[in-house]
C-alpha cells in the first residue's frame, strides 16, 4: 500500500481521496489547513512556513511516505517541494516553483525564451511616479492566489483605490504572502519583494487552461479547458472540456505550454497554464503558470477521457509514469459551473449542511460544492475578488446540450441566493 501525504487539501482533494477505488491501495495523511473554512483559517495568523516544513518532515520521517501531493494554490507547491525533498520522495525543483509563483520573476524568465507569448509588464513601485505601462493595464500582486486584488486599472484613481485597505485587511494580506517570502529568502536566490505589485498588459481573446505534467523533464499534455466568463466581465462562469477551439489552435497551445515549462525549469510535477488566444493572429499568450494540479478539473478529464487525474497525480509523485487515456470516458462533454454573486448581496439564508447534502443527492450525477459566506467575510471577498463564488457544480453529458441541462436542473433547484440562480 502506498502512503501519500496531501498538503493543504481542499474540497476536491478530499472528495477524490475518499473514492472507494483507492481503498487498500493508498493510505492518506493530511497536513495544513483550509483558508476558506472557519475556524481552520485562523491558523493563518500564526502560520510559520519554515517551521511547518521542518515539523512536517520530522513528523513523517521514517513512516514510509511514498509521495507528497498538493493542488493548493496559495501554499501547496512551494511547501510540497522542500517537504518531499526532506522525505526523500519525488519533488519539483524549489527555485523553479518559486520563480513560477512570483509573477514578476515568471515574466522576466518568459521574456528570455518566449517573448512573443509574454505580456508587457513592469513592477508597480509605491511613490515611483508614472506606472510602468500606459493605462489600461492589469495590476496583480507578485505573489497571490485566487485572483485576489487582480484588477483592471483604467486610471490613476483606480490605482490609488486598489491600495486602500483597513488594518485587518493589511494583516491578512501580509500573512497570506509572508510564508512565500520566508521560503523564498531561505531557499532561493530571488530577491524581489513578493509583497510588490506587477502591472501587466491586458491580453485579449478566448481564455483557456492547458493542463499537463512533467516527469524527468519530459512534458505530457493532458488537455485544454475553455474558460467561459460571465458576459461583460472577467469572472469565470464555467470551465468546459474538451475545448471548442480547432485542432490547429490546440496544437499551438500545447507547443507553447511545453516551451514554457521547459524554459521555466520545471522538471517534475503537474501544472496548468492560463492563456488567451489572440483573435487576429490565433497565437496563444500566457496569463500565468501554476505548478500544481487543478483539483476543480479532476473529474472533467475522467468524464471525457476515462482516467482519474488524481490517481495520475498520485502515480507521478510516487515516481511512476501516469496512465493516460484519450476519449475513453463515459461522457463526451464536461464542465465545472460557477455560481457567482456579482453584486455582493450574499445568500438570502444560510443553507444547512443537511439541505446542501439533499440538494447534492437529488443531482447525484455531478459534484456540488457550496461556499456560504456573510458579513465581513462576504464584504472582503467582494473587495478582493470583485464577486462572491457561492457554489460550484461539476457535471457532464453525452452531448453539450445534455451537460447544460444537468446544470440548469440544479440552477432551478437553488433557492438560498436572492435570485435563486446564477447572477
Amino acid at each position: 500500500m502506498r502512503r501519500v501525504l496531501i498538503l493543504f487539501p481542499d474540497e476536491w482533494d478530499l472528495l477524490a481521496a475518499s473514492n472507494p477505488r483507492h481503498a487498500g491501495r493508498f493510505e492518506f495523511a493530511f497536513a495544513g489547513f483550509d483558508l476558506f473554512r472557519f475556524p481552520e483559517n485562523l491558523r493563518l495568523f500564526t502560520f510559520d512556513a519554515l517551521r511547518f516544513i521542518a515539523e512536517t518532515v520530522r513528523r513523517h520521517h521514517g513512516r514510509g511516505i511514498d509521495a507528497v501531493v498538493t493542488s493548493d494554490e496559495q501554499f501547496g507547491p512551494y511547501l510540497a517541494a522542500p517537504i518531499a525533498r526532506g522525505l526523500g520522495v519525488p519533488h519539483a525543483d524549489l527555485e523553479a516553483v518559486l520563480t513560477i509563483q512570483h509573477k514578476y520573476y515568471a515574466r522576466l524568465a518568459m521574456e528570455r525564451f518566449a517573448p512573443e507569448a509574454n505580456a508587457r509588464f513592469g513592477l508597480l513601485r509605491a511613490g515611483a511616479g508614472e506606472p510602468p505601462l500606459p493605462f489600461p493595464f492589469y495590476a496583480k500582486p507578485s505573489k497571490a492566489a485566487f485572483s485576489v486584488l487582480a484588477r483592471r486599472i483604467d486610471s490613476r484613481a483606480d490605482l490609488e483605490r486598489l491600495a486602500q485597505f483597513g488594518w485587518l485587511e493589511r494583516v491578512i494580506l501580509r500573512r497570506l504572502v509572508r510564508p512565500f517570502a520566508d521560503v523564498m529568502r531561505a531557499h532561493s536566490r530571488l530577491t524581489e519583494d513578493p509583497f510588490s505589485m506587477v502591472a501587466e498588459e491586458i491580453l485579449e481573446g478566448p481564455q483557456v487552461t492547458a493542463s499537463g505534467f512533467v516527469r524527468a523533464g519530459a512534458v505530457t499534455m493532458l488537455g485544454t479547458v475553455d474558460s467561459v466568463m460571465y458576459p461583460g466581465t472577467d469572472q469565470f462562469q464555467r470551465f468546459e472540456y474538451p475545448s471548442a477551439l480547432p485542432p490547429e489552435a490546440l496544437a499551438r497551445i500545447d507547443a507553447l505550454a511545453r516551451r514554457v515549462i521547459e524554459g521555466l525549469g520545471l522538471r517534475h510535477g503537474m501544472f496548468n497554464i492560463e492563456m488567451r488566444v489572440e483573435p487576429a493572429s490565433g497565437m496563444p499568450r500566457v496569463i500565468e503558470v501554476n505548478p500544481r494540479a487543478a483539483g476543480q478539473f479532476y473529474d472533467l478529464f475522467e468524464r471525457v477521457d476515462g482516467y482519474d487525474v488524481f490517481e495520475a497525480l498520485l502515480a507521478l509523485q510516487c515516481g511512476e509514469a501516469p496512465v493516460i487515456t484519450r476519449g475513453a470516458g463515459r461522457q463526451r462533454h464536461a464542465a465545472s459551473f460557477v455560481w457567482r454573486d456579482l453584486k455582493g448581496e450574499g445568500l438570502s439564508r444560510w443553507p444547512s449542511r443537511r439541505e446542501i447534502g439533499e440538494l447534492a443527492r437529488r443531482h447525484g450525477e455531478g459534484h456540488l460544492m457550496v461556499y456560504p459566506k456573510r458579513g465581513a467575510d462576504l464584504a472582503r471577498e467582494m473587495k478582493w475578488l470583485g464577486t462572491y463564488r457561492y457554489a460550484v457544480f461539476n457535471t457532464g453529458g453525452a452531448t453539450r446540450e445534455e451537460m447544460l441541462e444537468n446544470f440548469a436542473a440544479v440552477d432551478r433547484d437553488i433557492d438560498f441566493h436572492p435570485r435563486g440562480r446564477a447572477t
